[in-house]
């Protein structure tokens, strides 16, 4: 099943909750970069075949599964298979890679195993999971995003074609947010708010790189070798840009 990447048109914070930050944020799926999550025969040890990533997201899609009361037919279903992974979406390039995949994988697991959980459940253990993974498990194409990302709200946008520039630079997500609070200078609550109510199309025509992603600054003040044209536009915490395509 094929995992797709998501793009940020605009994020921006709106509130501390504790150590996490609340925003609002208009997400977007690339239907032209994934992922592929399948589940496949058991060829050797292990929840995910050549696992990359120890902390990988996936095993906390699993524990959330389990801790709904379906460890049996879990510990079943895995005694013979395993999860195949193949990586094309870039780490640490705020394309929400990992959620997509635990996201992937919850569908997955949810349809071969029939275990009948509702979408409204999904949602729910998907917040728990990771603050992108309920925006993958909706499966909506756009939506506008808030709260810590439990808050998903489809969208029908206009979205133009647009390139994506990805980057060998990896972003830490959480280095990038204590960037942002250790220089912190204020809530854009008014922007934030009209945002949420314009298509992708003339929010990219209208605002500025700057304007749009409030990671923009700490992202690039952590790694000063990202560098960043005026028409072009970072995804979430990075390192990945993408401007709109030039069709003339």
């Amino acid at each position: 099943m094929r995992s797709f990447a998501k793009i940020n048109i605009f994020l921006k914070i709106t509130g501390f909750r504790g150590n996490y930050h609340e925003l609002s944020s208009r997400f977007i799926i690339c239907d032209w970069l994934y992922d592929e999550v399948e589940l496949v025969e058991r060829i050797n040890d292990g929840l995910i075949i050549d696992n990359p990533f120890s902390d990988n997201i996936i095993f906390k899609a699993y524990d959330a599964l389990v801790a709904l009361g379906f460890s049996k037919q879990l510990e079943e279903f895995f005694k013979f298979h395993q999860v195949s992974l193949i990586k094309n979406i870039p780490v640490g390039g705020g394309l929400g890679g990992g959620s997509s995949n635990a996201a992937t994988f919850l569908h997955l697991v949810n349809d071969r195993l029939n275990l009948n959980i509702s979408q409204k459940k999904l949602m729910q253990i998907a917040h728990k999971i990771g603050a992108d993974v309920a925006f993958f498990v909706s499966k909506f194409k756009a939506a506008n995003v808030s709260g810590i990302g439990e808050i998903v709200e489809e969208f029908d946008d206009d979205i133009p074609n647009l390139d994506i520039i990805t980057s060998p630079i990896f972003c830490s997500t959480p280095k990038v947010f204590n960037q942002y609070r250790a220089n912190f200078n204020g809530f854009d609550d008014n922007l934030a708010r009209d945002l949420k109510k314009l298509k992708s199309s003339e929010i990219l025509v209208n605002f500025t790189n700057i304007e749009l992603n409030d990671l923009l600054r700490p992202c690039q003040q952590i790694y000063s070798e990202l560098n960043i044209a005026n028409d072009e536009f970072l995804s979430g915490s990075g390192s990945t840009k993408f401007k709109t395509k030039n069709l003339t």
